[in-house]
C-alpha cells in the first residue's frame, strides 16, 4: 500500500445478522489496515439487522475508543446495496474500500487491489473469482449459482470483466460520485449495475484474484433471493439498453451537426 501516498481510505462493510462476527470481523480489519500503516475509516451499516449487529458494533467501536469506526444502521432490510450507498454518504475517504461482514474474504487481499489499480491506471480494481489465481473454498451450490448467473451477465451485458459478485471492491472515490448520480439499483443486483455503469461512463475496470474462505459451510442464498435478482437483473438490462440507445442517438446527432458545419 506503498503507492497511495497517505492518501485516506473507506472501508464500507454492509451487514445483515452478523451478530456472532462482527466484532471478529472489524477487529481482524482494524489490525490489518494498522499493519498497512494506513490512513483509514471503518463504515459498518447495519442493513435492518434481526440480531444485536449494529449494538455489538457499536460497542466495540466505544470499548476500543476507535473514532474511526463508524457505525450506522437501517430501520429495515433494505439490501446491500441501499447500505453501500449510505455508508458512502459518511465515507471520507479518497479511496473507497467494500468488504463484505463474514471475512469471507480477508481485508489482507486489498493491498493486491491497490497494486493492479496502479499498474493498469484503473479506477476500480474488483474481485474476480475466475481469476486464474483465485482460490475458491466456498459451498458448491454458490459456485453453480455463481457460473450460472455469470453466463447471463456475460450474454446480456458484454462486459471486459469475468466476475461482479464478489463482496471485496476498490474504487477511486470520485469514480462512485459520479457513479450514484445515475444509479437506480438499491437491492440484489446492485454489483451488476454499479459496473454494468461504470463501464458505460467509461472507467476502466480491473480484476483481481481473491482466496474465498467461507466461515459458514454453507449456502445462505435461497431460492427466494435467486428469483428477485434474475428480476433486476432484467430491469438493470432494460435500462442498460435505454442508456446505450440515447448515447448512441446523441453521437449520430453530434456527427451530423459537424458534418452540416463543414
Amino acid at each position: 500500500m506503498k503507492n497511495i501516498n497517505g492518501k485516506k481510505i473507506s472501508i464500507i462493510m454492509p451487514a445483515y445478522n452478523e451478530e456472532d462476527r462482527i466484532i471478529g470481523s472489524l477487529k481482524e480489519t482494524v489490525k490489518t489496515f494498522d499493519d498497512f500503516k494506513a490512513n483509514y475509516e471503518i463504515i459498518i451499516v447495519d442493513d435492518g439487522s434481526k440480531d444485536k449487529t449494529y449494538e455489538a458494533a457499536g460497542n466495540f467501536a466505544r470499548r476500543i475508543n476507535e473514532k474511526r469506526i463508524i457505525v450506522q444502521r437501517n430501520r429495515a432490510n433494505y439490501g446491500k446495496g441501499r447500505a453501500l450507498r449510505k455508508g458512502f454518504k459518511y465515507a471520507t475517504g479518497d479511496y473507497i474500500i467494500f468488504l463484505d461482514a463474514d471475512m469471507d474474504l480477508h481485508p489482507g487481499q486489498i493491498d493486491t487491489f491497490f497494486d493492479i489499480m496502479e499498474l493498469t491506471d484503473s479506477d476500480i480494481v474488483i474481485g474476480s473469482k475466475r481469476h486464474p489465481n483465485s482460490q475458491l473454498f466456498y459451498p458448491w451450490e454458490r459456485r453453480v449459482m455463481s457460473a450460472v448467473y455469470f453466463f447471463i451477465v456475460k450474454m446480456l451485458f458484454g462486459l471486459p470483466i469475468n466476475d461482479t459478485q464478489t463482496g471485496l471492491k476498490l474504487f477511486k472515490a470520485h469514480v462512485l460520485k459520479e457513479i450514484f448520480k445515475k444509479f437506480i439499483s438499491r437491492k440484489f443486483a446492485f454489483d451488476l449495475e454499479l459496473l454494468v455503469t461504470a463501464h458505460l461512463f467509461g472507467y476502466k475496470i480491473a480484476e483481481a484474484p481473491v482466496c474465498i474462505q467461507s466461515q459458514r459451510g454453507y449456502n445462505r442464498i435461497g431460492l427466494g433471493t435467486v428469483y428477485k435478482m434474475c428480476l433486476d437483473t432484467i430491469a438493470i438490462y432494460m435500462r442498460y439498453v435505454r442508456s446505450r440507445t440515447k448515447r448512441l442517438a446523441s453521437k449520430l446527432k453530434s456527427k451530423k451537426r459537424s458534418r452540416h458545419r463543414k
